[in-house]
């Protein structure tokens, strides 16, 4: 059976965070960005854009060179990045759009969720203020910040069949076999150490999986994205992942579960430590890019 995805849906917690900055800001209240549920409530997310502009920078600090960015040929256009897949890792493994007077794009390989509390929001705000005028004559300047703490769960896919394989005649790319693997690698290196680059300074948090399900298909299809919860006693309801996993055992391959041992209340010997899953993943790719 060939494999067309590998699906990694994972939970991580956040104890003290503001993950990501929404656009509304008022009273000189730096906002988080929220989504309003069936029940009413609002939930914290960090915008899948945000998630892959940090798999981006982890890349960076695993030693991958990245396509820079160059501006918009066009007037009022959007700047991108240089769009040579061959050589750099981003532009295969996230795509990009160049638009002149030939519009130049790859769709990206690498499908990202964004990271979506599973609890939420309760109205917290980080009291804080800048001292940095007072010396100059001015005034202090008083501001809060909206804080959240509670577990989130993130998926990304990789269409293994579209890496290192151009989608289009206007661009070159065409990898070999261990490049493929190389690339995948890498990137599966870079979610192990998931870290967000933005509000870092003041609100330092690890977004890197504490729980995580993995599995390659014969379909591409994030079976897990809406299947991996947390119970009221902080636990992972892992009957709703074995019944996921019989639901399509048909188009899995094989699959994987890794937990940070001695993180949640309770261990479960249903899965791997984090290490071993993800030293399982990888070694997935071996028959994959043969």
């Amino acid at each position: 059976m060939e494999a067309k995805c590998l699906t990694i849906t994972y939970i991580t917690k956040a104890s003290y965070a503001s993950l990501n900055g929404s656009d509304k800001e008022a009273d000189n209240i730096s906002s988080i960005k929220k989504i309003q549920m069936s029940d009413g409530k609002e939930y914290p997310y960090k915008s899948s854009q945000s998630i892959r502009r940090d798999l981006r920078e982890q890349l960076a600090v695993l030693g991958e060179a990245l396509s820079e960015a160059e501006t918009a040929k066009q007037a009022k256009g959007a700047a991108t990045t240089q769009g040579n897949p061959q050589e750099f890792i981003d532009d295969d493994l996230f795509g990009f759009m160049q638009a002149d007077k030939e519009t130049i794009k790859r769709t990206s390989p690498v499908r990202v969720s964004p990271l979506i509390s599973l609890e939420p929001y309760r109205g917290e705000l980080d009291f804080a203020t800048n001292y940095m005028g007072v010396k100059a004559g001015g005034n202090p300047n008083i501001f809060e910040s909206e804080i959240h703490s509670g577990f989130y769960r993130g998926t990304i896919l990789i269409e293994l069949d579209r890496v290192g394989v151009a989608d289009a005649t206007t661009y070159k790319l065409d990898l070999n076999n261990d490049e493929k693997k190389r690339r995948v690698s890498v990137l599966i290196d870079a979610i192990q150490n998931l870290w967000g680059i933005g509000r870092q300074s003041r609100f330092l948090a690890d977004i890197s999986p504490k729980f995580l399900c993995g599995a390659i298909l014969t379909v591409k299809n994030p079976i897990f994205l809406e299947c991996v919860k947390v119970n009221e006693r902080s636990l992972v309801e892992i009957s709703l992942i074995e019944s996921t996993i019989k639901d399509f055992s048909n188009v899995i391959i094989d699959s994987a579960l890794g937990e940070r041992k001695g993180f949640f209340p309770q261990d479960t010997d249903k899965a791997l430590a984090m290490g071993e899953a993800f030293i399982k993943m990888r070694s997935w790719l071996d028959d994959i890019y043969k």
